[in-house]
């Protein structure tokens, strides 16, 4: 037995709720189970349960043993005097208040039910498993899977937001500086995601708006802070980009980032940190108040036309400054747009619909379901047990599902695991 199902028990009221009585049997009538309270203090907070036909409003505290109380130095907190209801798995000892008073107890390991008992040890035991409810999790009710879905990419979102935030408040609520560092994390990826954040860091988002207009001037902006103009090269393009950096090195007193940052290692060449930037470079020399046409976007063809960007003419035969490669247009592609919206897009807007006092995210939610499912492992992995991914929106609650819930064994925080228990 634990303590988080005892409060799994006790919320949710899994014993019968009529002709139970307290240790010294007094008869017990639970008008309110409470608010589950998840920080320190009692477990249950403005409960209403009437004892021997007195009404009683107040706290519950729960342990798998009375004498817990004890263990953990209740009767020496104040948090605690306002307990009306002490409830246990087994009773070992009376507690008491600051009275004499005894607090009255509720033992439950008579009331519970041997059947919930082992569909819990049966799904939480079994350590083989990718997910604990893998051959249950099929049969589960599309209605409760569709409403959990719902909430588990707000949650996701919410974890998102936490990044454009603090950069909000770095950037003294500046929405276009900020977009900026998003934006730059995203072309990154997950190779050089946290290097291009800190070339994004690394100066002052006004530098680009001054140099609006000069695509090379930006793109020896660009390469010069991300330390990719730190090496000797015969490059006629890389000493142009090189003489105009150190130009504007002095001018507005810039220092690049550590020249071991970024990588190439491993990446496809369409994912080269040159192709990203360039491609970076072209978006910027292409919109002023990019922000603002984000916030007003709100189809994905809409998106594409935004992101319709590519490489200056230098990249088309190049990956990088010193190899010359077969002819392309280096632009963006759908997938990668794709994840921009994802990763970057959806999360800052979430963030300016509730800076706006909106919490009605329905635009979101639309806009998700317009995108393809995302591929990876995971998702191939929920379809094998009958979860299928039909958009953007499913993939990403259930990497959500996956990472917070299940990799952490929070069945009973768990809208699928609970349903499964309850019935």
């Amino acid at each position: 037995m634990n303590e988080n199902l005892l409060h799994f028990i006790w919320k949710l009221r899994l014993f019968p709720n009529e002709n139970i009585f307290t240790t010294k049997g007094e008869r017990i009538r639970i008008i309110s189970n409470g608010i589950h309270n998840l920080n320190s203090g009692p477990d249950f907070f403005n409960s209403k349960i009437e004892i021997n036909n007195q009404v009683w409003a107040g706290n519950v505290e729960i342990h798998i043993h009375s004498s817990d109380w004890y263990q953990h130095n209740h009767e020496l907190d104040s948090n605690y005097d306002s307990v009306i209801l002490h409830v246990v798995w087994e009773h070992d000892v009376e507690i008491f208040r600051k009275s004499n008073e005894k607090i009255p107890t509720l033992e439950l390991k008579n009331l519970i039910s041997s059947e919930l008992l082992n569909k819990y040890y049966k799904l939480m035991n079994d350590k083989k498993k990718w997910i604990n409810c893998e051959n249950e999790i099929g049969s589960i009710d599309s209605f409760v899977l569709k409403n959990w879905t719902e909430r588990l990419f707000i949650d996701r979102l919410e974890l998102k937001s936490k990044l454009v935030l603090e950069l909000l408040k770095s950037n003294n609520n500046h929405w276009e500086a900020t977009l900026f560092k998003l934006l730059a994390k995203g072309f990154g990826l997950k190779v050089n995601g946290e290097s291009f954040l800190n070339f994004a860091n690394s100066f002052d988002f006004n530098i680009i708006r001054k140099l609006f207009g000069n695509q090379e001037q930006l793109e020896a902006l660009f390469f010069g802070q991300a330390a990719l103009l730190s090496k000797e090269c015969e490059s006629h393009y890389y000493s142009k980009l090189k003489n105009e950096y150190d130009y504007l090195k002095t001018k507005f007193n810039l220092n690049p980032i550590a020249i071991t940052q970024i990588q190439f290692f491993r990446l496809r060449p369409s994912n080269f940190p040159s192709i990203r930037l360039s491609q970076l470079v072209s978006l910027y020399s292409v919109h002023q108040n990019l922000f603002s046409k984000i916030i007003a976007a709100e189809t994905l063809n809409e998106f594409y036309d935004l992101f319709e960007v590519k490489t200056l003419p230098f990249w088309e035969t190049h990956y990088t400054f010193e190899t010359e490669s077969k002819k392309s247009t280096k632009k963006l592609t759908k997938s990668f747009i794709d994840l921009l919206i994802i990763n970057t897009i959806i999360p800052l807007k979430f963030v300016y619909l509730k800076s706006m006092g909106k919490s009605d995210f329905n635009s979101l939610l639309e806009l998700m379901e317009q995108i393809k499912p995302e591929k990876n492992t995971i998702i191939s992995n929920f379809e094998m047990l009958k979860i299928k991914s039909e958009n953007a929106f499913t993939t990403q609650a259930l990497l959500h599902l996956k990472k917070e819930y299940c990799n952490k064994n929070l069945c009973l925080n768990c809208a699928i695991g609970t349903n499964l228990l309850k019935n």
